[in-house]
């Protein structure tokens, strides 16, 4: 970069730092000690629900007012987190979440318009950041036209701008394929190579991140538990550290079992397909896809291939722009054979569906009672509903979490519990969108055992996913999409 950061890099200190939300009653994280130095480049490493997420957002400054309770000190330089402002820049894992404007230039140039920056200045502050994050789009390029790994490195442009001494990323790839992951791991390097800022990143995938920082630390509910060079604390505490559920680089997860019966009837069948969104605008052609009974299919592909719409084309949310989507006569059972034309009774026992995003099906104000919608949709009794919502919660590690608000949990747990509310209904398709993002070693383990135990119950399950691990574990037949010339050309 051309002109030098407008804050230093930035050093932290927890100092018995502690945050619970406000619904609820055990701490996310409680009696925090650490220090990062100016500069220093760290990977923060822990099992799911560790805390990690909060320590991010606390160090960010956006946690705070009515939404809970702090204890100890957070401080950057000195000064309280919470009002540290433009010192930290935040980069979240979902790329849609925090792109708020139509254009790329204003979405960079927004925060350096809240921090006060001179306007004559802001523009080429911009412009730089692109540049660094290696993002070549016009400034009028619209933001919904990028592809994930671009929206990530537009987010990171965003930060940028604003120069902070301070990076945070959490987990700015959970939903990227390979390329899009070099992409923005690239673009971040260059970032601190430019500015000298210190970086703090929370990720499950360590090999793509050891290479960049040069300290790791493990969190365990507030806890310290490991603090070192990335080659020593993966050396000498791997296997205790895998065995805790933390993703370390040569010890896998464990597999569930292969499939012992040969797939049964096709489920759905589609042939000719036009996959789109938007109503005249193709993302992807499928020439045919086969759902079978007792069996995975793994859909993979670039970001912005079409998976995803592809995913809720097959669950019957939304009709394809050419082609059809065929129920066979014992899944449709007395409706009619096109699942775009069921009502959303009908779709709960056949056609399940668990976006990408949890947020954007989560429907009550306590996991349990998340957990409730479907099955009491469905008319079940009492006793029904609630030994399926039991099970559901032990299986998904989510049973001490079970009055909490859906919210407030980390991004691994709202996954498990998406997950378990399409599985409360039991449905004969299952439909997953990236279902493992934001899992430790251990809960991955445990949600891929429950798939495969719904596809050796019978029924099918298709999952959308970067995660080829998971194909892999479950067996799954393999319908791999490519961009369109047209999007490769955005």
């Amino acid at each position: 970069m051309s002109t030098a950061p407008a804050s230093p890099p930035v050093a932290v200190v927890a100092n018995g730092w502690g945050w619970r939300h406000g619904s609820r009653h055990a701490w996310a994280l409680r009696g925090l000690d650490l220090r990062i130095d100016p500069g220093e480049r760290v990977l923060l490493l822990g099992a799911s629900g560790s805390g990690k997420s909060t320590l991010a957002k606390g160090l960010a400054g956006v946690l705070g007012g009515d939404e809970g309770e702090s204890e100890g000190a957070l401080l950057l330089n000195g000064a309280a987190a919470a009002n540290a402002r433009g010192r930290a820049g935040l980069v979240l894992q979902d790329p849609d979440s925090q792109v708020v404007l139509a254009r790329v230039g204003d979405e960079v140039a927004f925060g350096c318009e809240n921090l006060g920056v001179p306007r004559e200045e802001i523009w080429s502050r911009v412009r730089e950041a692109l540049h660094v994050v290696g993002l070549d789009v016009p400034l009028a390029h619209s933001t919904s036209a990028l592809s994930g790994g671009q929206k990530q490195r537009l987010a990171l442009a965003a930060v940028v701008a604003m120069r902070p001494g301070l990076v945070i990323l959490d987990e700015p790839t959970a939903n990227l394929d390979p390329d899009g992951v070099r992409q923005v791991r690239d673009a971040v390097t260059r970032v601190l190579d430019a500015t000298g800022a210190t970086l703090v990143v929370v990720e499950h995938r360590v090999d793509a991140w050891v290479p960049l920082v040069d300290r790791v630390v493990v969190l365990d509910q507030g806890a310290v538990i490991a603090d070192g060079p990335p080659e020593t604390v993966l050396r000498e505490r791997g296997a205790d550290l895998a065995a805790a559920g933390v993703w370390v680089p040569g010890h896998r997860a464990t597999w569930p079992r292969r499939a012992t019966t040969a797939p049964g009837e096709v489920l759905l069948s589609g042939r000719g397909i036009s996959v789109e969104r938007v109503r005249g605008t193709t993302v992807a052609q499928v020439p045919r896809v086969q759902v079978r009974a007792g069996a995975a299919l793994a859909i993979t592909g670039p970001n912005g291939a079409g998976k995803s719409t592809l995913g809720l084309t097959v669950a019957g949310l939304i009709p394809p722009g050419s082609g059809v989507i065929e129920a066979s006569a014992a899944l449709a059972a007395g409706q009619t054979g096109v699942p775009h034309t069921w009502p959303s009774r009908a779709l709960l026992t056949r056609l399940g569906m668990v976006f990408q995003d949890p947020e954007h099906q989560l429907l009550a104000k306590t996991v349990r009672a998340e957990l409730d919608v479907g099955p009491r949709a469905l008319g079940l009794s009492e006793g029904e509903i609630q030994a399926r919502i039991d099970e559901l919660l032990h299986r998904l590690r989510l049973e001490r979490l079970a009055e909490a608000n859906p919210y407030t949990l980390s991004g691994g747990e709202k996954r498990r519990l998406t997950v378990a509310a399409a599985l409360a209904t039991r449905p004969r398709v299952l439909v997953l969108d990236e279902p493992t993002f934001g899992q430790d070693a251990r809960t991955w383990a445990e949600l891929v055992a429950l798939l495969a135990r719904v596809r050796d119950e019978g029924s099918a399950v298709v999952a959308i996913t970067h995660d080829l691990d998971v194909a892999e574990a479950l067996g799954a037949e393999r319908l791999v999409l490519q961009k369109t010339p047209r999007e490769k050309a955005s």
